[in-house]
Order: C-alpha cells, then sequence, then structure tokens
C-alpha cells in the first residue's frame, strides 16, 4: 500500500535534516523552487529592495542628524564667546568711562601697565 516515508509521522529529530536540506537548497539557489514560491519571486526581490532603501534612508537620516548636532554644539560655543568677547567690548569701554571721569576729578589711579604680581 503506502511506502514506509508516507506513513511516517513528523518528529523533533527532523528538524535537524530539514535544516540542512533547507541550507543546501540555499546554497544551490533552489530553496524558493522547494518552496513553491517562484512565480512570487519578484514580489520578493522588490520587498527586499524596499528593505535595502530604508535601511539607507535611515542611515543616511542618522548621519545628517549627527552632523546637525554637531553643528549645533559648535553654534553654542560660538554664541559663548560671542558673548564674553560683547561683555569684554562692554568691560573696556566702562573702564575708559571711570578712567575718563577720574582724570576729571584729578586723581592719579590709571590702568595698569603690568599684571598684577602673585605673592606666595
Amino acid at each position: 500500500m503506502l511506502g514506509e516515508k508516507e506513513h511516517r509521522k513528523w518528529k523533533f529529530a527532523d528538524v535537524g535534516q530539514w535544516l540542512k536540506n533547507a541550507f543546501f537548497a540555499m546554497l544551490k539557489g533552489e530553496f524558493l523552487l522547494r518552496l513553491n514560491i517562484s512565480k512570487y519571486f519578484i514580489h520578493i526581490i522588490y520587498t527586499f529592495f524596499l528593505f535595502w532603501v530604508s535601511i539607507w534612508l535611515s542611515l543616511k537620516i542618522e548621519k545628517t542628524m549627527t552632523r546637525v548636532e554637531e553643528n549645533r554644539k559648535a553654534l553654542q560655543d560660538m554664541e559663548i564667546y560671542h558673548a564674553q568677547k560683547t561683555v569684554e567690548l562692554v568691560s573696556l569701554g566702562r573702564m575708559s568711562k571711570v578712567e575718563k571721569m577720574l582724570q576729571d576729578q584729578g586723581s592719579t589711579l590709571a590702568m595698569p601697565t603690568k599684571p598684577a604680581d602673585r605673592i606666595k
């Protein structure tokens, strides 16, 4: 009647043989043919293409966002530097006003010509 293979039921030990057959079928290029999915081959290629484009765009977006963050940090550093220079400029303007006011009052006090000495 029916052969022994047709009566045989599935066993857990068959998984290893199935994986081995599937691996060799992939190496030979017969995997899709064995699964009888050859008519959907174009759809599979299209799906993989969409996945590839999605991954590629994600990487490009990540690279752009990294560059934006680096530029934002550089911009913050430049804003801090600009604020420091503005403060220095304003303070120089005030020092000259104070020095002029002191000269108008007849004081001999002036800006130091050398830096202060440190006492240890």
